[in-house]
């Protein structure tokens, strides 16, 4: 996190013990040390609020510290659904959204996204929060459109992709799933969106109107 990002992170989202032990509980584990930041975990909350969100899906829980940030800025009826395909991250998971009381608001799914993500085609959600493989992405964004209100939000975070998706050198699958998740976020005209330089990128998606269904 460079300089500003310290200064926002610090004045607005200051890590309270919860989500600092997890943080420890986290490396001692040996999970990888890629969750979002605290400043993109206020950033979230924003955007719940603003949207009057109270169901969010999440693709990607790792050790559960974006889903805390969300969970806590629901509304008392609120509830999150988040998606991890790692046994050991999931249940690492639950144990510290227990320890910070909202077992009865998270749901931790465990399994492929990919697999499990049909099972909700027909319902409705306020936000969705992509944080998961990055080759998919393209298509965790048409999920995304399937189940996301007009009026609520899609957002993913590594939107920069540590600066790779700048180099059209850069051909590995996950640059350019990221890349093309971008350009597709840019260009729906379903979506108002923009790309948050934050940490390393958050990328925001406002949904106006549904996609026709298929037949």
């Amino acid at each position: 996190m460079d300089r500003f990002g310290e200064y926002v992170g610090a004045l607005f989202a200051p890590e309270d013990a919860v989500l600092l032990a997890l943080r420890d509980d986290a490396d001692r584990a040996g999970l990888p040390p890629i969750s979002i930041s605290p400043d993109t975990g206020r950033l979230l909350q924003v955007l719940i609020r603003a949207t009057g969100a109270r169901r969010i899906l999440e693709v990607g829980t790792l050790g559960g510290y974006s889903a805390i940030w969300m969970a806590r800025a629901l509304p008392a009826d609120g509830r999150l659904v988040t998606i991890e395909h790692d046994a050991g991250h999931a249940a690492f998971a639950r144990e510290h959204i227990a320890a910070a009381g909202l077992s009865h608001v998270v749901d931790v799914q465990e399994g492929q996204a990919l697999q499990l993500l049909p099972a909700f085609d027909g319902e409705e959600f306020d936000l969705v929060f992509l944080d998961a493989d990055k080759e998919p992405l393209p298509t965790y964004l048409e999920w995304a459109l399937r189940l996301v209100r007009p009026g609520g939000a899609i957002v993913a975070d590594n939107a920069l992709w540590g600066g790779r998706v700048l180099d059209e050198r850069e051909r590995d699958d996950a640059t350019l799933g990221v890349r093309e998740f971008n350009r597709r976020l840019a260009t729906d005209p379903r979506l108002t969106s923009i790309i948050v330089p934050t940490h390393d990128g958050v990328a925001i998606g406002i949904v106006g109107q549904r996609p026709a269904a298929s037949d």
